[in-house]
């Protein structure tokens, strides 16, 4: 029974009630049906019932100058309840009698047609709202009745001499109609508050099968719910420390989901962009692959393309990223020119107040050679001329009373680094610099880091974010089903997170830089 397909089941039992409750109403039960209602049936003696008015108009009936036996009021409804309309010829009866009406143990004394749905039927009666009345009971003429077309028919009746039961039999009405649902007969119907009881049954069905639905779909195992991008095995993730965040929430959510995955993403490796792309060429080249296939357990990220060299590493453009030069808040400036910022790197600014700023010496802090802002930083915005030499190797030791440069490993040592030496002017990924408040980003002619800026060519310090693999990886292991799984909705949601633009959602995804 394990194997039945339950969840396929209640789904096409789910489809088939609501489908056969419509068949069954619109085709088989309501094609044409004719109705009456007992809206109200009452004695005199019913005074809870009535209001003291008509009880003492009851009270005072009489007949030929003789008051009425136990006098009582009875109204029907006739009406059409099918979904196609009864004509006279539809009637059985082969005279001019459509339905006749029998009160037993009670005499009839008179009638009267007391409300047309729609006004026209009044002509069916005549004399108007008159119809035909015996002792024994009334019989009304055979009326054309639209879907949904009712009239009413107020009797008034009294107790039949030598009947002796305290309460009277329900009026029997006699009708059929041709081609009418079961033998055509006329059928009582009832007013239900909430719904009929085969509408009630209907509802409860459905909300079992709802019930049924919902219980398959949360209880399903964790492997058939899992995404298609979900493969078993451990990940190591090395290169940019400037994308290390994206990874890492990106990490996160995917073992989340892929519970048989592990990804490895320790500080130690994320070091730079050419460091990862080193270790990825060096653990392929120490890995016996087969079939010519690649590592399916490595990824490496880089700030842009890869140098020329390692013809085994193979890129996957992922995302746009913005870079910004961020400085101390005691340098007094927000926004330097393209210029002004080439004239720093070159040593021909080497104060702050020559850029208009405050009277501080310029301190550079720079990332070391081989990671990728710092390159995209030489390539984009200094016309690819490389940074000066270094003139500290501990940017804690730096002089404050004159310019100088020094280098840290990461990121976060940088902006650490920037917000505590005076003066200082370092670069970063957009994301990291947004989220500190002890220092400043700079513009750079007068335009922020904003992706439109790049898009419209105004603002320069931008880079493709590559996804490195060695080889092509396994469709199934766990390097591909990462890199689908950026490339989805949940993946570009943690992109955008992060201040970066998947490279989907450019007009040339495969070059995935600005328009």
């Amino acid at each position: 029974m394990n194997d039945f397909p339950w969840e396929l089941a209640t789904a096409v039992l789910g489809l088939a009630i609501p489908v056969g409750a419509a068949l069954w109403e619109f085709v088989f039960v309501g094609r044409k049906r004719l109705g009456y209602r007992v809206q109200m049936d009452t004695t005199a003696r019913d005074t809870a019932r009535l209001p003291d008015d008509i009880v003492g108009v009851l009270g005072r009936m009489e007949r030929h100058g003789t008051p009425l036996r136990d006098p009582s009021v009875v109204l029907l409804r006739i009406e059409n309840i099918g979904w196609t309309p009864i004509v006279p010829s539809d009637y059985v009866s082969p005279n001019s009698v459509g339905i006749q009406v029998a009160f037993p143990g009670r005499e009839v004394v008179g009638m009267v047609v007391t409300e047309f749905e729609p006004e026209e039927l009044h002509t069916f009666f005549e004399p108007p709202g008159d119809g035909l009345d015996t002792v024994d009971g009334i019989k009304l003429p055979k009326v054309t009745l639209n879907r949904g077309a009712h009239y009413k028919v107020l009797t008034v009746l009294q107790r039949e001499a030598g009947y002796t039961e305290a309460a009277f039999p329900d009026p029997q009405v006699v009708a059929g109609v041709v081609g009418g649902v079961g033998q055509g007969s006329i059928k009582q119907t009832k007013y239900y508050q909430f719904a009929s009881r085969p509408v009630q049954v209907l509802l409860v069905a459905l909300v079992l099968v709802t019930l049924a639905q919902s219980l398959f779909t949360f209880t399903r195992d964790e492997a058939e719910a899992a995404p298609l991008d979900c493969a078993e095995g451990t990940l190591t993730l090395s290169g940019s420390t400037a994308f290390a965040p994206v990874l890492k929430e990106a990490a996160g959510q995917y073992t989340k989901t892929c519970t048989e995955a592990v990804i490895d993403i320790g500080d130690d490796t994320f070091k730079g962009s050419v460091a990862g792309l080193d270790a990825l060429a060096a653990a392929g080249e120490k890995t016996e692959l087969k079939g010519g296939q690649g590592l399916g357990d490595r990824l490496a990220f880089s700030d842009g393309p890869k140098s020329d060299g390692r013809p085994q590493l193979l890129p996957r453009p992922v995302a746009l990223s913005l870079f910004t030069l961020v400085v101390h808040k005691d340098a007094g400036v927000r926004d330097l020119s393209l210029e002004q910022v080439r004239d720093i790197y070159a040593g021909r600014i080497t104060n702050w107040s020559q850029a208009k700023g405050n009277d501080v010496p310029i301190h550079l802090v720079s990332r070391n050679p081989g990671s990728g802002t710092r390159t995209t930083l030489e390539r984009q915005v200094l016309g690819n001329r490389t940074i000066p030499a270094v003139t500290s190797s501990d940017c804690a030791g730096m002089p404050e009373e004159r310019a100088g440069r020094c280098e840290v490993g990461e990121t976060e040592t940088l902006l650490n680094t920037v917000a505590t030496t005076p003066g200082a002017l370092g670069h970063s990924e957009v994301g990291a610099a947004s989220a500190r408040d002890d220092l400043l980003q700079v513009r750079i002619d007068g335009y922020p880091a904003t992706l439109e800026g790049a898009d419209e060519g105004a603002y320069p310090y931008w880079q493709t974010e590559f996804a490195y693999t060695y080889g092509e990886p396994p469709a199934d292991s766990v390097a591909a089903g990462f890199l689908r799984y950026l490339a989805d909705e949940v993946g570009k949601d943690v992109l955008r997170h992060h201040g970066h633009r998947p490279c989907a959602e450019l007009d040339k995804p495969l070059l995935c830089r600005p328009s």
